[in-house]
């Protein structure tokens, strides 16, 4: 069964209840005896009210978790290569100079190790 660190699972998330399996249907357990029929109703209303605070945090901690793992990878599955550049002046053997295609001049220095050649 898969968890979060903090216990929920996804149909605890979904339903808003722990989910029970076909063995405890047949073997009466705690969990099931233990259900106040008159009550149940509302506590019900209280895990739904409380279960849309726990998908908020679940959403909260997604967020951050895809953030880490973004900012660890280093943006891997992001595009290789951008843009089209001119050449604008050639600093010795191995670093350039570039300019976009809208004339702007980019700010620093490229060596040949991270440019590719195209032909238009």
């Amino acid at each position: 069964m898969i968890k979060s660190s903090d216990g929920d699972t996804p149909f605890s998330l979904t339903y808003g209840t722990k989910a029970i399996i076909p063995t405890e249907i047949g073997m009466p357990t705690y969990r099931i005896v233990a259900v106040d029929v008159v009550h149940n109703d509302e506590e019900l209303r209280i895990n739904l009210y409380l279960l849309e605070e726990r998908r908020e945090r679940a959403a909260i901690r997604e967020a951050k978790a895809k953030l880490k793992i973004h900012a660890v990878d280093g943006g891997k599955l992001g595009p290789k290569w951008e843009g089209l550049y001119e050449v604008t002046e050639a600093l010795g053997d191995e670093a350039y100079k570039l300019r976009s295609m809208d004339g702007i001049v980019l700010p620093r220095t490229w060596n040949i190790v991270n440019i590719k050649k195209c032909y238009l």
